[in-house]
């Protein structure tokens, strides 16, 4: 049986844990050969040795400029090309209105936002025409969850550059498109919601009755990476139980 992705050079950002690890593993096992980044090197290891071939990590920061050129400068030196971008990388802290602070607001948008512009603007040099980018944001683009305003305004600006982007790579046919989380099992959403009454109001929120598993975005983000999605561009695929839908 052929693979998805089989001879493909990927890039996943954000790559050690949760929905960007699980992505890393479901890219080899569909043929491709994957870079993932992270802030924090023993992650990085320990991520590569669970998937345990054609995998390299390199450790980096997307909120700064100078190692996102030292990322793509070894992928470009190694591999000459990246025909997958998975702009994954992100986090969200909670702050209700009037509690918002300066470094809460740069933080995410340093991460969430520039992290991602300057992702996926500094790879278009070695990304083929035809290449695939997609983006992660968030049910939260269209959610008005109270303490989530910030973060909300990063994932809505996340959605909005797939819209732009799909227009201004039209000509060389590179496709753009947002897989948007629901809650799901990882350890960024364990981290933020360490009260199990918190934990439960947001499962609640899931028609489906419970959070994702990192594996059920993945697949997803497979789908929109491979040829399977050859005339997708622009668009947002909610992967989340139902919790925005209905």
């Amino acid at each position: 049986m052929s693979r998805k992705l089989e001879g493909k050079i990927a890039l996943i950002t954000g790559g050690s844990a949760g929905i960007g690890l699980a992505t890393a593993k479901q890219f080899v096992e569909e043929g491709a050969y994957v870079y993932i980044t992270g802030r924090r090197q023993p992650e990085l290891d320990a991520a590569v040795a669970s998937v345990g071939s054609n995998i390299t990590a390199i450790q980096g920061d997307v909120a700064k400029l100078a190692d996102l050129d030292r990322i793509f400068a070894q992928i470009g030196k190694e591999k000459g090309r990246l025909d997958i971008v998975f702009a994954n990388a992100g986090f969200g802290d909670m702050a209700p209105l009037g509690s918002i602070t300066e470094e809460h607001f740069d933080s995410m948008f340093n991460v969430n936002v520039k992290g991602v512009v300057f992702t996926v603007q500094k790879a278009l040099p070695l990304i083929p025409d035809g290449g695939s980018i997609v983006l992660n944001a968030s049910i939260v683009d269209i959610k008005g969850f109270p303490a989530f305003s910030v973060y909300s305004a990063t994932k809505a600006a996340v959605r909005s550059f797939a819209r732009t982007w799909t227009t201004d790579l039209k000509d060389r046919r590179i496709r753009v498109n947002v897989v948007s989380p629901g809650p799901t099992d990882t350890p960024l959403l364990n981290g933020t919601f360490t009260n199990p009454d918190d934990m439960k109001a947001l499962t609640s929120t899931v028609v489906m009755g419970r959070l994702g598993r990192p594996e059920e975005l993945a697949k997803p983000v497979v789908f929109l990476a491979s040829d399977d999605a050859s005339f997708i561009t622009g668009a947002e695929l909610y992967v989340d139980g139902g919790a925005a839908q209905v």
